[in-house]
C-alpha cells in the first residue's frame, strides 16, 4: 500500500498526486514511469514519474476512464493498493546546448523531467505548450524555472496564441536555429510537429504512450512499429527517435477499446448514483 501524501487539483480534469515510495523515488531518472492499482481488483494505470524526492513521487492523472476517475476520488491520508516501477528506459538527454520542447495538453506531464534534466546539463530549453484553453496549461510555474522563452497556444485564443502549438512551432523554427526537438502530447499532434521539423531537418524524439496492460512487455499490447519493426513502449520506450514510427497505426491502436471504455464509465456513473 502507498500513501498519498499530497494532492492538488491542476484543473477540473487533471490532478496531481505526491505518493511516498522511498524504493522507487531513488530509482527514477527522466522518462521513467510507474504503472499503479488504485484498489485490489483495479485495472493498471501507466503515469509518468514527473519529479522525485529521496522518499516520493509525484504523478499527474487526467480523469479520462474509469480507474482514473477512481483513482481522482482518493484523498491525502488514503493509500493506493500498487505502485510499480521505475518502469520504461530512461530518456537519453543529448549534449546539445539549445531544444525546441513542444507539449500538448496532459503531455506537459512527461516532457517536464526531461526539459528540467537538459536544463541541469546546461541546455537552452525553449518552450510551447498548448491546451484547449487557459484552464488546462498545467505546471507552468514549474516550466519557468527551467525554461529560457515559453510559448503558449491555446484552442480558444483565452491565452496566447489562438490555435495549435504547430503554428507556433512553424513561426519558431523559421527565427531560430535548435539542434533537437522533444514532442509529447496527443498522437496526432506529435505526428504534425514531426513533420514540421523535417522541413527543417530537425531531429525529434516523441514519447509514444499506447494502451499498456502489465508494463514489463509481457503482453504485447502496447506495441508500436518502427521502421516496418516491432517495439514495446513499455520496455523499448516510452521515448523514441520519431523516425519511421508509423503514427497512422499507433492512431488507430488507441481507438481499440473506445467501447469498453465507455462501458466501465456508466458502471462508475451508477457507482456514483
Amino acid at each position: 500500500m502507498y500513501k498519498i501524501i499530497e494532492k492538488i487539483a491542476l484543473n477540473d480534469d487533471v490532478d496531481l498526486f505526491v505518493i511516498e515510495a522511498p524504493l522507487v523515488a531513488k530509482n527514477t531518472l527522466a522518462g521513467n514511469f510507474v504503472i499503479v492499482r488504485v484498489d485490489k481488483d483495479g485495472e493498471r494505470i501507466p503515469l509518468t514519474i514527473v519529479e522525485n524526492t529521496d522518499t516520493s513521487i509525484t504523478v499527474i492523472s487526467q480523469k479520462v476512464g474509469f480507474s482514473t476517475k477512481m483513482l481522482s476520488k482518493k484523498n491525502i491520508g488514503e493509500y493506493i493498493e500498487d505502485v510499480v516501477g521505475p518502469l520504461g528506459v530512461p530518456a537519453e538527454i543529448k549534449n546539445v546546448k539549445k531544444v525546441i520542447a513542444v507539449a500538448g495538453g496532459v503531455g506537459a506531464a512527461p516532457i517536464y523531467p526531461q526539459i528540467k534534466a537538459y536544463y541541469k546539463k546546461g541546455t537552452e530549453v525553449d518552450l510551447i505548450i498548448g491546451a484547449s484553453n487557459k484552464q488546462h496549461l498545467i505546471l507552468l510555474d514549474k516550466f519557468q524555472e527551467v525554461c529560457k522563452n515559453i510559448y503558449i497556444a491555446t484552442d480558444d485564443g483565452s491565452i496566447g496564441e489562438k490555435g495549435f502549438v504547430t503554428k507556433v512551432l512553424q513561426k519558431k523554427l523559421e527565427e531560430n536555429t535548435y539542434d533537437l526537438s522533444i514532442a509529447i502530447g496527443p498522437v496526432i499532434m506529435m505526428k504534425n510537429v514531426v513533420e514540421i521539423n523535417k522541413k527543417f531537418n530537425l531531429k525529434t524524439f516523441v514519447s509514444l504512450n499506447p494502451i499498456m496492460i502489465d508494463g514489463t512487455g509481457m503482453c504485447g499490447n502496447c506495441r508500436v512499429t518502427i521502421h516496418n519493426k516491432t517495439y514495446f513502449a513499455c520496455v523499448d520506450g516510452p521515448d523514441f527517435d520519431s523516425d519511421g514510427i508509423d503514427f497512422n497505426e499507433l492512431i488507430q491502436r488507441q481507438k481499440y477499446y473506445h467501447e469498453e471504455e465507455h462501458e466501465c464509465n456508466l458502471r462508475l456513473g451508477e457507482k456514483d448514483d
